[in-house]
């Protein structure tokens, strides 16, 4: 068999399984088998995607290695892998301040074709830097959280996050909802989250929001009125509007942190009360991507239990079922974590 199947994007609501040659690879290379493929909220980000379609999406992927370039030593056929599509040069300047995505060769690196095929090519820095060996007990759905959760370590740690404060997530989408959980697991005091959508409200607080806030109500009132005259240690921006903007830092308590790790569409400018954020004082991070110690620690506390994805999962599809799981997930309605699975 030489020809695989691939989902390929064209656009979110034109998404078409059609053929490619299975990946031929080199001497220092993997070929992987695709066995269970997220569908990541970036990766229906239109006005992004669509400048490079026709393309196979995908990079929250898990999978069995199934051919080894004859120089690779770490790694055995039959091994249980999850792979990071983007992977630092790990010997940059920003690398070595620990900025690693930013990094050039992070932002130019990918497996091939995207994780919505059933095969992928595994390149050489990939292999080097970013393959990772399932724990036993983890299955390959769990296993498609690995990327996103990683995301959301990174944010955390970069923001300096303590224990015992308060914090609120502004967007309860899958991004929103996996801060919510870190946030529990990390030891948040309280938790409060956002959303305009009552169904994604109901599941926000069953992952772990202690209070939910209907978006389009005054965020920042209701806050002070729950804690008592005080507003969020911690605010964390998962929707990519201009309004959220505005309400992080309404929400924010004097002295703390609001950390962007959703972006608005480029172009879109934002009105900032500047004398506010100089007066409050107020501590702002972006972050973007995962590298090998967030990684690391997410699988960590996916494995131990510590974070609970497996209740998240509301959608399994086949392959000839992309298009309608990228409807789902542009939708952002009536789903949480959308699964694709290859091989079926």
């Amino acid at each position: 068999m030489n020809m695989m199947k691939v989902a390929m994007y064209y656009k979110n609501d034109d998404v078409r399984i059609e053929e490619m040659p299975i990946p031929k690879i080199n001497e220092d290379e993997l070929l992987v088998k695709v066995i269970a493929s997220g569908i990541c909220g970036s990766d229906v980000m239109e006005w992004y995607r669509i400048k490079k379609a026709p393309l196979v999406l995908g990079h929250e992927i898990a999978g069995e290695i199934v051919k080894i370039g004859k120089n690779v030593k770490k790694y055995e056929e039959g091994d249980r892998v999850f792979i990071t599509h983007h992977v630092p040069c790990n010997t940059c300047s920003l690398c070595l301040d620990d900025l690693h995505t930013i990094c050039d060769t992070l932002h130019k690196t990918k497996f091939y074709p995207g994780g919505f095929a059933q095969y992928i090519r595994i390149p050489e820095i990939n292999v080097d830097h970013g393959t990772f060996i399932l724990p036993e007990k983890m299955s390959y759905d769990e296993a498609t959280f690995i990327e996103p959760l990683g995301c959301v370590v990174r944010g955390f740690r970069i923001m300096g996050f303590k224990p015992e404060k308060t914090v609120l997530v502004l967007g309860s989408g899958i991004a929103g909802l996996l801060n919510i959980k870190l946030a529990k697991a990390y030891g948040a005091k309280h938790i409060f989250a956002t959303d305009i959508n009552d169904y994604r409200l109901k599941i926000a607080k069953k992952m772990g929001a202690d209070n939910t806030i209907n978006a389009k109500e005054n965020i920042s009132d209701i806050i002070k009125k729950i804690s008592n005259g005080k507003f969020a240690d911690y605010v964390i921006l998962c929707v990519g509007v201009a309004s959220a903007v505005k309400q992080a830092i309404e929400s924010v308590e004097s002295g703390g942190t609001i950390l962007w790790f959703a972006m608005t569409p480029p172009g879109v400018e934002v009105p900032v009360p500047f004398f506010d954020i100089w007066n409050k004082q107020i501590k702002m991070y972006s972050t973007y991507a995962a590298v090998e110690k967030d990684l690391t620690e997410a699988i960590e506390l996916i494995s131990s239990k510590k974070v609970t994805v497996t209740n998240m999962i509301s959608h399994k599809l086949p392959l000839k079922d992309t298009e309608k799981g990228f409807k789902l997930v542009a939708d952002a309605k009536n789903s949480i974590k959308v699964i694709i699975e290859p091989q079926k």
